[in-house]
């Protein structure tokens, strides 16, 4: 959350920062024996998934499937796809990081980041997040693109022991 509140931060005094969810730089390659474990596991390397969940993007604000059940351990490789003609995203978390992004995004709109838990997808395009939940419980998804959380564009991930 610390690098959030920094990016909000700098996006202030960027000019020409690419907005949430726009084109922006090639993505970067991750280095997935860095990544930072999180309340709700950490990023893994999508080709060492144990298995794949497909999940689409619509703009009546919904994902498909909307909820989602996973073991506790197990690395999960997301092939999203945005079949609308807006831009969506998905944003792995907690509600109560979710809730604050998003409410960040509502007073920094064109904050640049991006983050191995999210992928934003333009109309019509297709992304990947591999993840490892690595602790049981109930976490979410969500797309934090103006109005759209608010809408409900809402997933759930039930993590089971």
């Amino acid at each position: 959350m610390k690098r959030l509140i920094a990016a909000a931060v700098l996006a202030g005094f960027v000019g020409g920062a690419f907005a949430h969810g726009q084109k922006g730089p090639a993505a970067k390659t991750i280095d997935y024996s860095k990544t930072e474990e999180t309340a709700f596991g950490r990023a893994a390397d999508p080709k060492k998934a144990d298995r794949t969940v497909r999940i689409k993007m619509s703009d009546q604000m919904r994902y498909t499937p909307a909820e989602i059940r996973v073991k506790q351990g197990e690395v999960v490789r997301f092939i999203l796809t945005n079949e609308g003609h807006l831009a969506h995203e998905m944003v792995l978390g907690t509600m109560e990081e979710l809730n604050e992004h998003a409410a960040l995004m509502r007073k920094f709109p064109g904050m640049e980041h991006d983050e191995p838990n999210m992928a934003h997808l333009a109309p019509g395009a297709s992304g990947e997040i591999g993840w490892r939940f690595a602790k049981a419980g109930e976490f979410y998804y969500a797309c934090l693109q103006p109005g759209h959380f608010e809408a409900g564009m809402i997933g759930k991930v039930v993590v089971t022991p």
